[in-house]
Parts: structure tokens; C-alpha cells; sequence
């Protein structure tokens, strides 16, 4: 088995148009629209209710929403559960990480799909493919042979990444990838982030810490009480104004500073113009 990287693409791979879900008497999502393109990383942010974790349940194929369109790689799909995700090209790897802490890296990364030669367990062809791809994610890890239990943070969530890769995804969702991780975890998570956009991969990043976000997202989109609340450039945007998207504060403060920045827009492009 060989893991090569993904070619670096461009273009829309993922894209939900009016997705609604409704659990009883409660509107989780109503309407939602979302686009993932190749080799970008979009943060998904929301306040507590938003609506984040049924969007990314509702694309992992956890949930089937009751309204809306999902189109991947340009046709219109239909995911009811889990493993069609997966076969599809949808990746996801939530925030407990779902490892065995008795088992080394190699038998976490393979487990339930290991590789035989015959009947036997092709050991040698296992440990070789562990490497060459936590090597292509610049991944810190001493041995692929150490029980993950033994493992940091951040070395654990790098061992969750590398097993959603398997199956060579085309978007890969990571929810909240560096809760309870210190800095140094931290910056080997969002590092590993920036692998995952280098390789060609759509991110789906879903993160509360917004100096994670503005770190490494290339846009970010705003769920509050369950509908889209905004789409911002990171190049363009601020974190306040991101934070007002999300609690929905009408801050003068952040009024005045979005107004400063599209009257220069306007003015630059009067000066262009004459």
C-alpha cells in the first residue's frame, strides 16, 4: 500500500445549499449554505447552539438532514451514514479521537482495515506506510511501535489525522483539534493543519479559539442560532468582527472599524479610477 500525496487542487469539492435539520420541536439548522473548496481551510465557528456540531454530523453522515442539496466533486450526493462519507471522501475526526491507548501507532492506524499478505499480517508493509505518511505530515513522532498512551496531545491528534488519511479523503473536518492542548501542542497541530491544506485536501477546521483560527484559516463561516451569520475573508476580516458574527453584538466600535475599511476600498478604487 502506497500513500501519495493529494494533488493540489482548486475549486469547490464540498457544497451544501439550504440544509435544515430539525430534531422535535428544536431547528438545529435552517437554510444552511456551505462551501468547501481544495487546499483551503475553512474554520466553521459558532457560540454554544449555533448549530456547528449537527452541521458536521450532517456531513459526516451521523445525521440525514431533512431539507437541502449536497453536491461533492460536482454531483449531487446523498450521505446516510458514516461509512458512505468515508467511501465518498469525507473524513472526520472528532474531538475524543476514537484511539486505542493499549495499541502502538501502527495498529491504530490500520485498525479494522490491516493489511494480509495471505492470512497472515503484513507487518513489515503496515510500518512502512505509517511512516511514509506521518513523514509526509512532518509529524513528531519517536516510533510508530510506542502504545499511543504514551503519547502527547498533540502527538495523539497527529496518529487521528493519519488514520483519516487512509482512505485518501478529499475533505477532512477536525473538531476542535487543539482543546486542552498547551502551546507547543498547539503550534504541532496547526502546523499540521497547513500539511493538510499543502497536500491538496479541503479543511474543515471547527475550533472556539479564534487565535487558531486567524492562524491558519483561509476563510471562515459563521453559524449562529442555527443559520449562516456571515462568510469572511481571513486576509480581510478581523477576529472582532468575526466575534460580532458570532454573538450577533451590534459593537460600534467594530461598525466603525468595517466602515473605515470598505470607504479605503472605496477611495483606493476612486484613485485607481482617475
Amino acid at each position: 500500500m502506497s500513500v501519495t500525496p493529494s494533488p493540489v487542487a482548486t475549486g469547490t469539492v464540498l457544497s451544501l445549499q439550504g440544509i435544515s435539520k430539525r430534531f422535535g420541536a428544536v431547528q438545529a439548522l435552517k437554510n444552511v449554505d456551505l462551501d468547501v473548496r481544495a487546499g483551503e481551510v475553512l474554520a466553521l465557528v459558532g457560540d454554544n447552539g449555533a448549530g456547528k456540531s449537527t452541521l458536521v454530523k450532517t456531513i459526516a453522515g451521523v445525521y440525514t438532514p431533512d431539507d437541502g442539496t449536497v453536491t461533492f466533486d460536482g454531483r449531487e450526493v446523498h450521505v446516510t451514514s458514516p461509512a458512505e462519507a468515508q467511501k465518498l471522501g469525507i473524513a472526520t475526526v472528532f474531538q475524543d479521537l476514537a484511539l486505542c491507548d493499549n495499541l502502538d501507532v501502527v495498529a491504530n492506524l490500520f485498525l479494522g482495515r490491516e493489511l494480509r499478505r495471505g492470512r497472515v499480517l503484513d507487518e513489515i508493509e503496515m510500518e512502512r506506510t505509517s511512516w511514509e505518511l506521518l513523514k509526509q505530515l512532518s509529524a513528531k513522532i519517536p516510533s510508530v511501535r510506542i502504545p499511543v498512551a504514551s503519547l502527547s496531545g498533540g502527538q495523539r491528534q497527529t496518529v487521528a489525522i493519519a488514520r483519516s488519511l487512509l482512505g485518501e479523503p478529499k475533505v477532512v473536518m477536525l473538531d476542535e483539534p487543539t482543546a486542552a492542548l498547551g502551546v507547543a501542542q498547539t503550534a504541532e497541530v496547526l502546523n499540521l493543519v497547513e500539511r493538510l491544506r499543502e497536500r491538496g485536501h479541503g479543511v474543515i477546521l471547527i475550533s472556539h479559539n479564534m487565535a487558531d483560527v486567524m492562524a491558519v484559516a483561509d476563510r471562515v463561516a459563521v453559524l449562529r442560532l442555527g443559520r449562516n451569520n456571515g462568510v469572511f475573508n481571513v486576509a480581510e476580516t478581523s477576529s472582532q468582527d468575526i466575534i460580532a458574527a458570532i454573538t450577533g453584538a451590534t459593537d460600534n466600535a467594530v461598525s466603525e472599524r468595517a466602515a473605515r475599511r470598505v470607504q479605503d476600498k472605496i477611495s483606493s478604487t476612486e484613485g485607481l479610477e482617475s
